[in-house]
């Protein structure tokens, strides 16, 4: 009886657990600097800033797109903070309290040269006025390490670039906990970011920072992502992670539920059971092969790279082929705000995925997005990354179509319809 019993205590100990994480949809940077017609500023600055920047490294990660977050907490007691669940990318940071502090360092290199500076960065980086805040972090909460008694210092330097400008700052190491509705998965000794600079691409963000979830291989420095780690220790029933979004319309500020991340299982409540898995064609970001991509009568018919990327709100496609695909819709480009656009009162077509050998579509309604000032945008865009990295980039549009099941046990990723969308 004895033995049946230590048996029993023993399963009990060594089971997972599930969380169910909500996340929160908000409106993009992207469509409030168009609300207040302040795009055009920000994308030219934007693309005088990719050219002074060619010779480095780009991610695929720009967050002026992000509509969706969460909320985590770091340290012991835990200290709040509004992140990006991003499928495409690994790392984990948030603000530091010393974020800003060495103003400095807040005005890049790149505005020592005159011309630069008065197209790409502040007026203050312009100017011999020293006094003036440069720092991009006073709405954004901070971590202090003083006030975590479970703090591990690191001191180890880090730096992500991104499409806009860069986070830098050093490594620490504390407890990580993704909150839950009933429960939470607090995750010991990870490693995270400590922002100490912060340049314009957070700027004006409801987040805080980025809680990356794609595999270690993809982090800058290699550091293990929280997911990951959690997956490694055991502490989940399952090695998966499900990602259910609602297809919401414009929304200011934090607070509606948008959608829900279970980590530990598959998502019974939101998703229906019926999952078509692809393996991953590259354990970086969540990557699969698809075998085609078409609108109509404008079908391309090729095996091509495709990631699903919770950190952006539209579809990214080679550029030449966007461009088919807005003809046949009838759009067209706006060069005022950088996007295609469409009628409001225009009836899109579906988009059609073959991927594995299954059909999946795009209902033509997740394609047209109201910008509020009489526009309606088409909900893709061009990329090139010059033969490198994914050619597709699947936002917002397919994952609202598609419940995402990540299995990092398998190296796969699956998809099955929502019960409601």
């Amino acid at each position: 009886m004895k033995i049946i019993l230590f048996v029993l205590i023993l399963i009990t100990l060594s089971e997972g657990i599930v969380v169910k994480h909500s996340i929160y949809h908000v409106e993009s940077k992207k469509k409030n600097l168009m609300r207040n017609r302040k795009w055009l500023d920000y994308s030219k600055k934007k693309d005088q800033l990719m050219k002074s920047l060619r010779s480095i490294k780009q991610n695929v990660n720009d967050y002026d797109d992000a509509e969706y977050l969460s909320n985590i907490t770091i340290g012991t007691p835990g200290q709040k903070f509004v992140v990006v669940p991003d499928t495409g990318s690994a790392n984990l940071w948030v603000p530091d309290i010393s974020c800003g502090k060495d103003i400095t360092k807040v005005c890049p290199s790149y505005c020592y040269n005159s011309v630069l500076c008065k197209l790409v960065c502040k007026s203050e980086c312009c100017s011999d006025d020293g006094e003036k805040d440069l720092s991009n972090c006073l709405t954004k909460r901070k971590f202090n390490s003083e006030n975590s008694s479970t703090y591990i210092s690191n001191g180890s330097k880090f730096k992500i670039q991104y499409g806009m400008g860069s986070v830098e700052g050093f490594l620490g190491v504390d407890i990580v906990t993704l909150l839950g509705d009933n429960d939470e998965l607090p995750i010991s000794n990870t490693a995270f970011g400590q922002v100490s600079l912060m340049t314009d691409d957070f700027d004006g963000s409801p987040a805080d920072g980025i809680l990356g979830l794609g595999f270690q291989t993809l982090a800058v420095d290699n550091i293990m992502p929280p997911i990951i780690k959690a997956i490694n220790d055991n502490l989940l029933d399952k090695p998966i992670f499900t990602v259910f979004l609602q297809h919401e319309g414009d929304t200011e500020g934090l607070g509606r539920i948008g959608g829900t991340i279970t980590f530990g299982d598959f998502d019974s409540e939101n998703c229906n059971s019926n999952i078509n898995y692809v393996p991953l064609s590259s354990a970086t970001y969540w990557q699969f092969k698809i075998d085609s991509f078409s609108i109509n009568n404008t079908k391309f018919s090729k095996k091509m790279d495709a990631i699903s990327d919770t950190g952006t709100s539209i579809i990214g496609g080679p550029k030449y082929m966007v461009e088919l695909l807005v003809k046949e819709v009838g759009g067209t480009y706006d060069n005022l705000f950088d996007i295609y656009i469409v009628p409001c009162n225009a009836t899109i077509p579906d988009a059609k995925i073959v991927i594995n050998g299954n059909i999946y579509t795009i209902s033509g309604k997740y394609l047209i997005d109201d910008t509020g000032f009489g526009e309606c945008m088409f909900a893709m865009f061009g990329i090139n990354m010059g033969g490198f990295g994914p050619q597709w980039i699947f936002g917002d549009p397919f994952i609202n179509s598609y419940c995402q099941i990540h299995d990092v046990g398998k190296k796969r990723i699956g998809f099955s319809k929502p019960k409601v969308n």
